[in-house]
């Protein structure tokens, strides 16, 4: 996605061309604005292949020169032959970008003999690029006009399809943003098939390039998505507001607000999306059969729209000037935005679909400003940094290649904001976090490099964690024992938070303390008061001595019995010596599963040999 960024740039520029700089005695102006936006279009071969290069290495510099050097070299060989018209293409971008990325990742620890070894490592991959570039541009020379043929055949065929091709581009886009795969089919049409001169002699490819260089024709396979983003997932928004439960629509009202109004102005559409996704996927396939048959609608119609992003109201404005029709979007939009908010709350009414707002535990909670403090946890919920072999990020998902995808715990994720979370297989696993997403991966490498001393606690019971505070009893809620958290339990099971040794079972067996390998004394105390039951309704599994690790159960109780007895459950988890802890991180206070990953996180103070702080 990094190359498409430079896009909107282009498209301002370009827009601004247009303006009366006759007029305002700045005639220099439309020529200057014309040449950046041009250029931005014509130069998308050496941003992909340098994007790809990043995106496949972690933003390695090595791998993104020898894309840039390989990119250089195709199109001085392939332009040095008369009669051949060759001229690099966005696919050509992503192959040089991928040979980049993969040479860089094997050979980034290359070694040579001592007196050479200065062209070892990460500088071998511009020279192997360099000369992988090479032959790959001879071959192209011999292969590249069968190649062409086959585009322009493409091409022809795409047209013959008319309005049902348009529709099952539609179609097969929207689903596939299910598995963050869209790009496949997108950057195929917006980017590759169907060609066109310009004025200049250049040959631009793709519907999205073709629009912005002035072909007539261009705009079919962009056009009919504005009113799916400016309208009608907007709509689902209001929605679901709508059906949301009224004690929890404030919070329901502020995240989907703020998700309608990304849709609409930017044409970021997987925030809503993935609300109903997992809940309602035969919804979700009705949506992508009802945004196919809006772009045939809008391609029968003769309108053409094109956009540098999105089709969001950013896009749609600024790019009106060039498009056929393109004013009916917004009635054909309004119309749309309608239908599907009524179609959405009959569908949640009659088929009680759990989207957000409805059932407690939804991940409402206003945590995206709170992200460093959160992303600890969303790395324990990952596996930790040892489970991770590469993890990138696009607009509004963690794209994860994880050595165990099974150690993901998806429930820790909700409650951490994520909209869904999908396994692609292999390890590859993509993590929805909406347009965050970014700022999510930066600080959790931050987390990874910083390498702290850090213990991460898992929920010792089924229920709803929340803060001490609530704790009805006041030397738990004034924090005289220690800090923590607590639960109030849905379940009578009752498991170990932390591995340790376990240093404490109370006679009563209500309560349990563990001390971690790191030196934290952790008491887990099941319900108030519950010391005056002897031990009625309480069986304990473990006892003094006994290691234990997390998830290992250590109690069972009688919730029954402590309700009639009049006692609270509710069970606090604190640390008892706290003064050993230098920062605390907490979870979301939502319900939570026996074993959940990530409700608590804490970094212990750096101590010298002699046990003194640092």
């Amino acid at each position: 996605m990094l190359p498409m960024m430079a896009l909107p740039a282009a498209a301002v520029f370009l827009s601004l061309s247009g303006l009366p700089w006759d007029d305002w005695g700045m005639s220099p102006m439309a020529g200057h604005l014309t040449k950046a936006g041009e250029i931005l279009f014509h130069a998308l071969p050496y941003l992909f292949a340098l994007g790809v290069a990043l995106g496949m290495t972690g933003n390695a510099v090595a791998a993104g020169v020898s894309a840039l050097a390989g990119m250089f070299i195709y199109t001085a060989v392939t332009g040095s032959y008369a009669g051949l018209d060759i001229q690099p293409t966005v696919l050509i971008g992503v192959v040089i970008g991928i040979a980049a990325g993969y040479s860089y990742e094997q050979f980034k620890d290359f070694r040579l003999p001592e007196y050479l070894q200065f062209f070892g490592g990460p500088r071998f991959v511009p020279l192997f690029v360099s000369f992988v570039s090479l032959a790959f541009s001879i071959i192209m020379i011999e292969i590249a006009p069968p190649i062409q043929d086959g585009m322009a055949v493409l091409g022809e065929a795409a047209k013959a399809a008319g309005g049902f091709g348009v529709f099952l581009f539609g179609f097969t886009y929207r689903i596939l943003v299910a598995f963050g795969l869209h790009h496949l089919v997108s950057h195929a049409f917006w980017f590759q098939v169907g060609a066109y001169e310009t004025e200049a002699g250049m040959i631009v490819y793709g519907d999205l390039p073709r629009y912005f260089s002035g072909d007539p024709s261009a705009g079919a396979y962009m056009a009919g998505l504005y009113p799916i983003m400016m309208f009608g997932l907007p709509a689902i928004a209001l929605a679901i507001i709508r059906e949301a439960r009224e004690d929890l629509k404030p919070k329901v009202r502020k995240t989907f607000i703020s998700a309608a109004l990304s849709s609409f102005l930017t044409g970021v559409t997987e925030p809503v999306e993935f609300a109903f996704m997992f809940a309602a996927p035969y919804l979700f396939v009705l949506h992508a059969f009802l945004s196919g048959l809006i772009m045939w609608l809008t391609y029968e119609l003769g309108i053409l729209h094109g956009f540098s992003f999105s089709a969001g109201a950013f896009d749609f404005f600024i790019n009106l000037h060039l498009s056929t029709k393109g004013w009916m979007l917004l009635p054909i939009g309004l119309a749309v935005g309608i239908g599907y908010y009524w179609l959405f709350r009959w569908a949640i009414q009659r088929f009680d679909i759990p989207t957000p707002g409805r059932e407690e535990g939804s991940p409402l909670d206003e945590w995206a400003g709170d992200i460093p403090y959160r992303a600890p946890l969303i790395l324990q919920a990952i596996g930790g940094k040892d489970n991770i072999i590469q993890m990138e990020a696009c607009i509004t998902r963690l794209r994860l290649k994880l050595h165990d995808d099974k150690q993901l715990d998806v429930p820790a994720l909700r409650s951490l904001g994520a909209a869904g979370v999908i396994r692609l297989g292999g390890g590859n696993v993509q993590i929805v976090f909406g347009t965050f997403s970014e700022l999510i991966r930066e600080e959790i490498l931050k987390v990874m490099k910083r390498d702290l001393r850090r213990v991460q606690f898992k929920s010792p019971v089924q229920g709803r964690m929340i803060p001490l505070d609530e704790v009805p009893d006041p030397i738990f809620a004034g924090r005289l024992v220690g800090n923590g958290v607590a639960f109030v339990p849905e379940r009578g099971e009752a498991a170990a938070p932390v591995g340790g040794v376990v240093i404490h079972v109370h006679p009563a067996k209500h309560a349990v303390g563990i001390r971690t390998p790191e030196g934290l004394e952790v008491l887990l105390h099941v319900g108030i008061d519950t010391m005056e039951l002897n031990g009625a309704g309480f069986l304990m599994f473990v006892k003094e001595g006994d290691t234990v690790v997390p998830g290992q159960l250590l109690l069972r109780f009688d919730l029954g019995h402590i309700r009639s007895a009049g006692k609270s459950p509710v069970t606090p988890m604190v640390i008892t010596n706290p003064e050993r802890v230098r920062s605390w991180v907490f979870a979301p206070y939502t319900a939570v599963k026996k074993g959940q990953a990530s409700v608590m996180s804490v970094v212990l103070e750096e101590r010298d040999g002699g046990g003194e702080r640092r």
